[in-house]
């Protein structure tokens, strides 16, 4: 074995090797990018190298960049992940041709398969079942129309180059034909560099389920059974589960026969994964081979007890594989969510921002957190946005539904949108709890995984109500505590009058939704005026900062996050954003930053209101930024001088940001 590694890759990816390679006491060598300095990979290596700059064909994807940080820190070996350079065969060559150990397959290997027309040709003379289609060199117009004929219709356009759903095209008249060849070309070209194509029968309702291969140096080849990976957006992957629903004995050996005789053909070793296609009659098709390390391997762990990117590391460095195909079974079942920080409601867009508040579960036997991020780390617009692997595994497919439900709803991420409540309404949804899904899945069951925004419920605004005057009693006691009168009944919050009852205002907004209740102090809590009704609230916060509170004679758990004047209330899996509308405590808030003019939330700048260089009084109107569809003003905090606006009209900031630059006058 080798004694040092280095990671030519980022995020949960890079976490996810250091574990193994730490395990089997190689040292690990880190790279980043600008972006990426002090990111989680970097702090649990041993030693980290900058790259360069934070877009990826600036840092990742430097070969020559990656080449001379190996030779630089002594490293043996380079894994390359998953992702970024994993399937490039010229940085494999190129690994090779400077020495070092390319933790991956054969150069020729990945070649092969890098083209998906002349990987069929090659799993066609092998005997591996391929959906019929067309494969051909030749890519004019009527050679093409000629072979969707002969297929005939629905059938798929699909780029040969690449992945991700992108150059790909669903056609089901042939009037739509050119149209569609002609947009794949384009949009091939652009993202491969490559515009041929390749044409197949497009089937209705397929399963999506791969198989993991493994091969070793010393001719042993093998497969550690199967993954489902039908649940789907836009081509991409979603859910992962092992072994796949419905799944025969029969219909396991044969898939998994045909995924090793692809591998062994092409002369693989390492890891790979073989995709079919599996059709509503149990016939299945070869789709291609991902040449790497997959991003849903965890699950075949689970089920298999086997740590594969160890093997990884110890087939790369000369060894045999560490068991035989007899000795693998499965044990259990286990389910993978990919925890995005996107926006289900806006068509999965990403979500850019800081994790201000990141919780998960803890993890145990039967769960596991794969992550390369931490509370306060940010989500970029250069990388891909996903926050976490959720991996769950049960003694069968119900006691892991189960659990994967409960981790979900443990789940609290503030500051970025996420689709943690989309991923439940998956897992809780009843034909997939059935086993009764394919491909078209999530868009034939849109709108019942992804409801329209709902306006607060009481129990949100109650719960988010108690907090904030948790969070007040708090700080008069802290307040009191500091005072040279402690007992001072100024500093009481229990609502006391001299003279009838005292009742307090609140004003939240829900969107554009004004949401206003009434608050009357009680000996026990509070009562509450809420839009539909009256309830009686109270509670307290937990040593971890969690809300327990009582609504209605409801005990509930609960986390309110709190920025600026934006709360998040996270309960029972659910997430809602709500904006306290608080003169009062706005002007407090403004005073207390101390004339530090910062953004207190993503948005937009709308509109700057006094010149840079102007003396302005306390209170004066500043600059206008949009967040949560509201304007919100940000005032001069004391008599002073605004020295300069940092953004222009326009500009979009995060939260935290320094808006402009201020000078407080002296004793102001």
């Amino acid at each position: 074995m080798f004694d040092s590694l280095l990671i030519a890759n980022r995020g949960e990816i890079a976490c996810r090797i250091i574990r193994s390679a730490r395990q089997l006491g190689l040292r690990t060598i880190a790279v980043y990018s600008d972006a990426d300095r002090d990111a989680r990979h970097v702090a649990l290596a041993d030693e980290a190298w900058h790259l360069g700059a934070a877009p990826a064909t600036e840092s990742y994807l430097r070969v020559d960049k990656l080449l001379q940080i190996a030779r630089q820190s002594g490293a043996a070996a380079i894994h390359p992940g998953y992702g970024f350079l994993a399937e490039n065969a010229e940085f494999a060559a190129a690994c090779a041709a400077a020495g070092l150990i390319f933790v991956g397959p054969p150069v020729a290997a990945i070649r092969a398969m890098g083209s998906k027309s002349a990987a069929k040709e090659i799993m066609q003379a092998a005997g591996v079942p391929l959906v019929p289609g067309y494969h051909g060199e030749a890519q004019d117009l009527p050679t093409l129309r000629s072979a969707a004929d002969d297929i005939g219709f629905p059938l798929l356009v699909k780029a040969s180059a690449g992945g991700g759903g992108k150059g790909m095209r669903v056609v089901r008249d042939p009037a739509e034909l050119e149209a569609a060849i002609q947009g794949a070309k384009r949009e091939a070209a652009s993202s491969f560099g490559d515009d041929k194509l390749l044409l197949e029968r497009y089937l209705e309702q397929p399963r999506h389920v791969e198989i993991q291969v493994f091969a070793d140096s010393l001719g042993n080849c093998l497969h550690l059974f199967e993954r489902d990976c039908s649940v789907q957006r836009r081509h991409q992957k979603v859910l992962e589960e092992a072994p796949a629903p419905g799944m025969t004995a029969s219909l396991r050996q044969a898939m998994g026969q045909a995924a090793v005789k692809a591998a062994q053909t092409i002369g693989y070793v390492g890891a790979g994964t073989v995709e079919f296609l599996l059709d509503t009659d149990g016939s299945f098709y070869f789709m291609e081979m991902n040449t790497r390390l997959q991003v849903e391997h965890p699950v075949t762990e689970m089920i298999t007890g086997q740590d594969l990117v160890a093997w990884q590391l110890q087939v790369a460095a000369g060894e045999a594989l560490p068991c035989a195909q007899t000795e693998l079974a499965i044990g259990g079942h286990a389910i993978e969510a990919r925890i995005y920080a996107e926006d289900p409601n806006r068509d999965f867009l990403p979500s850019i921002g800081r994790l201000h508040h990141l919780r998960f579960p803890a993890e145990d036997a039967h769960l596991r957190i794969d992550t390369g991020v931490r509370q306060g780390d940010e989500v970029s617009i250069y990388y891909d946005p996903m926050i976490a692997k959720l991996i769950v595994w049960g003694k069968d497919r119900g006691g892991a539904l189960r659990r994967m439900r409960r981790a979900l709803e443990q789940v609290e991420v503030v500051g970025v949108a996420t689709n943690v409540a989309f991923l439940n309404a998956v897992v809780s949804q009843a034909d997939f709890a059935a086993g009764q899904f394919d491909t078209g899945f999530i868009g034939l069951h849109h709108d019942e995984l992804i409801p329209a925004p709902q306006v607060a419920s009481d129990q949100v605004l109650a719960l988010a109500c108690l907090s904030l005057l948790l969070q007040r009693e708090v700080d008069a006691r802290q307040t009191a505590r500091n005072s040279n009168e402690p007992w001072s009944p100024w500093h009481s919050t229990s609502g006391w009058r001299a003279n009838g009852d005292n009742h307090h205002l609140l004003h939240f907004v829900d969107g554009e939704t004004d949401l206003l209740m009434t608050l009357h102090y009680r000996d026990s809590g509070y009562l509450l005026e809420l839009p539909s009704g009256s309830c009686e609230i109270s509670g307290r916060f937990d040593k971890d900062g969690s809300l327990l509170a009582t609504v209605a004679g409801q005990q509930l758990q609960a986390r309110v996050v709190r920025r600026g004047m934006e709360f998040t209330v996270l309960c029972c899996g659910r997430r809602h954003n709500l904006v306290l509308h608080d003169p009062q405590a706005e002007a407090l808030e403004q005073e207390d930053a101390g004339g530090r003019l910062t953004a207190p939330m993503p948005g937009k700048i709308i509109a700057l209101l006094v010149a840079a260089g102007s003396r302005v009084t306390r209170g004066t109107p500043l600059l206008i930024m949009e967040a949560m569809k509201m304007e919100h003003t940000i005032n001069a905090p004391a008599d002073g001088l605004v020295t300069q606006f940092n953004y222009p009209v326009g500009a979009l900031v995060n939260d935290g940001v320094a808006l402009l630059d201020f000078e407080a006058d002296e004793g102001s």
